[in-house]
């Protein structure tokens, strides 16, 4: 797994993402997790995320402290939803924190935004497309879950316009990071999931192309989220975009389509100094 837009960094055993406009900013800690360096055993090996994927929740547990040690995260700051490819984004507060890990979790939230210092936001994929965002001026920071119906509901642009109307963002300060998803080149999709990106209004300039049987396209999740967000207002040069694609990365990475469903969750988690 190599990186050029991207940063790998090496903790013992544990090797974790960050993206570099997120950690210039200044504003935030957060991490992208990797397969590698956690406690976790067999498809769920070592490093998995999901508290409700069937792996035990201790593993799970000491994985998130090793996550969050790595960058100064409180493991009792974390607030976790369940996703369900919806476009639903919902504002937490110090008050939730321990969501989705000592307590139940937010159910059908894909979208999670904070305007307080010391909430820790985690999304999680393995395959989908993760939004990262910090606005440094407000002091608002958000992470999204964008799979092709996320993207296609236009989860990153909901999360920005929120942004705006709940906090005063202006779209020109955010920073923002699309992590490591699964890559054009391995992900083909049918014509109903065409018709309905061509209906959404996106602008799907470089999103598909032929796939490999009739009828079949494949798509470009980095590229749609990428015109979703400059068309949300944010600056191209505010934007991290990954080259890691998690299913060609499948032994780093942990990737539905790479292992017919048989793995555990990668996490984002993001949180305000």
């Amino acid at each position: 797994m190599n990186s050029k837009s991207l940063k790998i960094n090496t903790q013992g055993d544990l090797v974790y993402i960050t993206f570099p406009r997120l950690e210039a900013c200044g504003a935030v800690r957060h991490i992208f997790s990797t397969r590698l360096g956690g406690v976790s055993d067999g498809q769920y090996s070592t490093m998995n995320t999901s508290f409700s994927s069937g792996d035990e929740f201790t593993n799970v547990e000491e994985n998130y402290r090793r996550l969050c040690g790595a960058v100064g995260i409180d493991v009792k700051n974390l607030v976790l939803s369940r996703q369900t490819h919806t476009n639903n984004v919902r504002i937490v507060a110090k008050s939730d924190c321990g969501t989705g890990y000592t307590r139940p979790s937010f159910q059908d939230v894909d979208g999670l935004i904070t305007n307080e210092s010391g909430v820790a936001l985690v999304t999680q994929y393995a395959d989908c497309t993760p939004l990262l965002f910090c606005d440094p001026v407000k002091h608002v920071c958000a992470t999204s879950h964008a799979g092709w119906r996320g993207t296609v509901s236009g989860i990153g642009r909901v999360t920005v316009e929120k942004m705006i109307n709940e906090f005063g963002c202006d779209p020109s300060n955010i920073i923002a990071a699309i992590g490591p998803c699964i890559c054009q080149n391995c992900y083909e999709v049918d014509t109903p999931v065409l018709d309905a990106f061509a209906e959404s209004g996106i602008d799907i300039t470089g999103v598909f192309c032929e796939g490999r049987d009739e009828n079949h396209f494949m798509l470009n999740l980095v590229e749609a989220n990428k015109n979703i967000l400059l068309s949300a207002g944010i600056k191209e040069e505010n934007i991290d975009v990954s080259d890691i694609c998690t299913c060609c990365n499948a032994g780093e990475l942990h990737s539905h389509r790479a292992t017919g469903g048989k793995r555990g969750n990668l996490a984002a988690i993001i949180e305000l100094i």
